[in-house]
C-alpha cells in the first residue's frame, strides 16, 4: 500500500512544473523502500560510485550506501542515537567522515539541534559505528532547517533555514564543543531564499543551497554569484557535490518512491546551458557583472515565487490524503460492525 510520502509526492507532480533543468542525466534510482523520504546526500570519500543518503526521520539515526545500481548496499546505524529529525548529511573535510544533521524542525520548538560526526567504514556492510554528538542553538529561536553544510578547507558548518520569508545562513563556531561539555551557538550570517532543502561546499570554497525548484551558487555568505532550474522532481530535498566523478557537477535527489538522482551542472560554470551568453561577449567585466547580478536577482525572485506556490499546494496535497485517509478508516470501522 502506498504511504501518504508517496502518495503526496504522485499528487505533487502533477500539480506544478518546477524547472525544466537543462542538461541534467539521470544517475541512477533509489529503490530501497526505506528511502522514500531520502532528505540527505553526499559521494563516498571512500568508495568508488557509492552515494550515502539518510532517510526523513525515523527511531534510529542511520544512513544508507548506495551503488550505481540504485540498490542499498550497506546500512550504518549511530551507536546510541536516537534522533529527533534528521533532515541533512554532508561530507567532512577529511574524505572519510560525515556529519548527519538532526536539524528538522516543523513546529520550531526544539530548544536545540543536533549534527553526528561519524567515520565511514572500510568494507560497506550492515553495521553499527561509533559518533561524536554535537549540540546547537540558533541566536534568535527555534527553526526548521534541512540544510548543512562543512567546508572543505576549514572544516566549519554551516546551517540554512527553511521558511517562507526570513530564512537564514548560520555559522558555527570555528571549535566545537562535544555535547557531554555543553552547547554550541550559532552565528546568523546572511539571508538565504526561501524554502532551503539542502546544500553543499563546491572544492573550490564556493557553496550551492538548493530550493525545491532551483539551485543557488554563492562565492561567500549573502553574495549569490548563479542560479538555475533543477530537474523536475516529486519534492527536490538534497544535492552534493559531485566533483570525485564529474568536475563541475552537483547530484540532485528528491522524495518519493524510487526516485531519481540528476547530475546537473553548476549554475554558472561553463558546462551550465542557462549560462549567460554575455560571457563572451565584448562588454566589460564589470558591466556583465553588474547586469548578471540583475538578472539573477529577477529569475531568484521568481523561482522564489515557484517554491512558495509548490509548498502551498504540497500542504493541499497533503490536506487531501489526510482526508482521503481519514475517509478509508472510517469505512473500515463501518465494515467491521456489520
Amino acid at each position: 500500500m502506498p504511504t501518504a510520502s508517496t502518495l503526496v509526492a504522485a499528487a505533487l507532480s502533477g500539480l506544478l512544473s518546477t524547472g525544466s533543468g537543462g542538461g541534467a542525466e539521470l544517475v541512477l534510482r533509489l529503490h530501497d523502500p526505506a528511502l522514500v523520504e531520502s532528505s540527505g546526500l553526499a559521494v563516498s570519500g571512500r568508495h568508488d560510485g557509492v552515494l550515502w543518503t539518510n532517510p526523513d526521520g525515523g527511531e534510529v539515526a542511520q544512513v544508507m550506501a548506495v551503488d550505481g545500481s540504485g540498490d542499498t548496499v550497506a546500512t550504518v546505524m549511530l551507536d546510541g542515537i536516537d534522533p529527533y529529525d534528521p533532515e541533512a548529511l554532508a561530507p567532512g573535510p577529511d574524505g572519510r567522515s560525515l556529519w548527519l544533521g538532526d536539524l528538522g524542525d516543523n513546529l520550531e520548538e526544539r530548544p536545540d539541534v543536533s549534527v553526528f560526526r561519524f567515520t565511514e567504514p572500510r568494507r560497506l556492510g550492515d553495521r553499527t559505528v561509533p559518533a561524536r554528538w554535537f549540540r546547537f542553538t540558533y541566536p534568535d529561536g527555534p527553526h526548521d532547517a534541512e540544510a548543512l553544510l562543512v567546508n572543505p578547507s576549514t572544516g566549519r558548518l554551516l546551517v540554512a533555514t527553511k521558511a517562507l520569508g526570513g530564512a537564514g545562513l548560520y555559522r558555527a563556531p570555528a571549535r566545537l564543543v562535544a555535547e557531554d561539555e555543553g552547547t554550541n551557538r550559532l552565528e546568523r550570517v546572511a539571508d538565504v531564499p526561501s524554502l532551503v532543502t539542502d546544500g553543499a561546499f563546491l572544492p573550490d570554497g564556493r557553496f550551492v543551497l538548493r530550493s525545491y525548484t532551483t539551485a543557488y551558487v554563492y562565492d561567500r555568505p549573502g553574495h549569490q554569484v548563479a542560479s538555475a532550474p533543477l530537474p523536475r522532481q516529486p519534492q527536490g530535498e538534497t544535492v552534493a557535490d559531485d566533483s570525485l566523478d564529474s568536475p563541475g557537477s552537483l547530484l540532485v535527489g528528491s522524495e518519493g518512491e524510487d526516485s531519481a538522482v540528476y547530475r546537473v551542472p553548476v549554475p554558472g560554470d561553463a558546462a551550465d546551458p542557462s549560462t549567460s551568453a554575455a560571457r563572451s561577449s565584448g562588454d566589460s567585466a564589470s558591466e556583465e557583472r553588474r547586469s548578471g547580478d540583475s538578472a539573477s536577482e529577477e529569475r531568484g525572485s521568481g523561482r522564489q515565487a515557484e517554491d512558495e506556490a509548490w509548498w502551498r499546494a504540497s500542504r493541499v496535497a497533503r490536506a487531501v490524503v489526510a482526508v482521503v485517509a481519514l475517509v478509508g478508516i472510517v469505512a473500515v470501522l463501518r465494515r467491521r460492525r456489520r
